[in-house]
């Protein structure tokens, strides 16, 4: 868009700089600007704009709504999290961009308040972490070919909502340490996601990243897999590396741990408080630097109760507690998810789907969605395999997975209704429907008990 003198000159503001080409997409942002909104520019760069902020919209987005109404917006407070959900508060001056009278994009100049008034003391660490990498080039992950590395960061997380800003906040903040990690999340809500994220924005993200799923092994083969073999251990054993051993340095991330019989549970603890490992019929201890991340899809109170997790190891695990919220708890984010399967399914096929018509996304907002992001996914690659042109229709859902198909949504004086008569019908019950005994255990006077009853008889004749 510019010549690249120019983008030097940017370079070297103390002004933030971010260039935004009419697509909506980042052309450009400098130093500055990624130090005051703590994003990689290699990340960045191509990425639409509310990828990178995610809790913006068309409408909060200086940056969109200049690139919409080509109108100037000088010196306003923006308060909002970048992809890393961590928050941030600047003041912007956004401009249109014009080569002669064809309209380019838009051009937006952003000042930390927290810089300016505290001396920048709050991103100081950030700044530092950022202008390190920026010197040393590095690339994403997933542009290597090498199958053992992390390949998501934390703006491949894709939702706006408060509970997913406040876990990428907390795994962004946990990403800066070397601390054990415990994730708690439903099967498909995205935990390996996270893992990755976080190892990819630790300073172990050169080192090997070991993913291994628990309940993948046989428990007789288990420890030979995480702590390795010397030769002549056992019958046949040959001088093999374990995946400790494999990940030193790095991170090793034991999804579904609860799988791991409970004597295996207790030498991952030894590992965590010891930092040492001997592979199966070795006298041999080696030390060894790997920063545990383990994942649950079951409460780990429960599982604790239950004797399926040690509770010394649970403790120590749960240094630092990342829990992943359902797509029920977060159904504003459909919508975001929705588009972003249509495009990543779109390149896969080859196909031209633009979108996904209103009765249709409302159906799916209807929808439980028990197996979370993983079954939207399969959801819309399925419509995929029916249709790669035009709009999403309701029919495509009932063709693809009607199973997950509930209720329409109704409106909120008759779904509150039908909570209270459930309750008042619930209180009755326990009372051996004596209606003093009821509005005792609900809490209400006597008449207007009757009153709601007589309401409910006449709704429901």
């Amino acid at each position: 868009m510019f010549d690249s003198i120019v983008y030097d000159i940017f370079d070297n503001l103390h002004e933030g700089i971010i260039i935004v080409n009419k697509d909506g997409e980042l052309e450009f942002l400098n130093k500055k600007a990624a130090e005051i909104d703590n994003i990689n520019r290699n990340t960045a760069i191509g990425r639409k704009v509310l990828d990178i902020y995610p809790s913006l919209s068309k409408k909060t987005s200086t940056l969109l709504k200049v690139l919409k109404n080509r109108e100037p917006i000088i010196n306003n407070k923006q308060l909002y999290r970048n992809y890393k959900g961590e928050s941030l508060n600047t003041i912007n001056s956004t401009y249109p961009l014009w080569n002669g009278k064809r309209f380019i994009g838009v051009i937006e100049v952003s000042r930390c308040v927290e810089i300016e008034n505290n001396e920048g003391s709050y991103v100081v660490e950030a700044i530092n972490q950022i202008s390190k990498d920026e010197e040393r080039g590095i690339l994403r992950k997933k542009d290597t070919p090498n199958l053992n590395v992390a390949k998501f960061d934390f703006i491949d997380i894709v939702g706006g909502s408060y509970y997913i800003l406040e876990a990428k906040d907390r795994a962004s903040k946990a990403a800066k340490t070397s601390s054990p990690v415990l994730i708690y999340g439903e099967t498909g809500t995205g935990k390996e996601m996270f893992v990755q994220a976080i190892h990819n924005n630790s300073n172990r993200r050169e080192k090997p990243f070991i993913p291994q799923n628990c309940a993948a092994i046989p428990s007789e083969l288990m420890e030979g897999i995480l702590f390795g073999t010397a030769k002549g251990g056992f019958t046949g054993a040959e001088d093999r590396k374990g995946l400790f051993e494999l990940a030193n340095g790095g991170t090793l991330y034991l999804d579904e741990l609860n799988s791991m019989p409970l004597e295996l549970q207790g030498k991952i603890l030894r590992v965590l408080q010891e930092g040492n490992i001997r592979r199966i019929g070795d006298n041999e201890i080696k030390a060894v630097d790997v920063r545990i991340i383990a994942s649950l899809n079951e409460e780990p109170e429960k599982l604790v109760e239950e004797g399926l997790l040690r509770k010394d190891l649970y403790y120590r695990l749960n240094v630092v507690r990342i829990n992943l919220p359902t797509l029920r708890k977060r159904k504003e984010d459909i919508p975001l998810l929705i588009n972003f399967f249509i495009n990543h399914f779109n390149k896969r096929f080859n196909g031209s789907v633009q979108g996904i018509h209103q009765d249709a996304l409302k159906k799916m907002l209807s929808m439980q969605w028990e197996g979370n992001i993983r079954e939207l996914e399969h959801c819309i690659e399925g419509i995929f395999n029916l249709r790669q042109s035009g709009y999403i229709l309701p029919e495509d859902l009932d063709d693809v997975n009607p199973r997950t198909i509930t209720k329409e949504i109704i409106p909120l004086q008759d779904k509150l209704l039908e909570l209270e008569e459930g309750y008042i019908k619930e209180a009755l019950a326990a009372a051996n429907n004596n209606v003093s005994q009821a509005a005792k255990l609900l809490d209400i006077p006597r008449q207007t008990l009757q009153y709601k009853i007589k309401r409910m008889n006449e709704r429901n004749r």
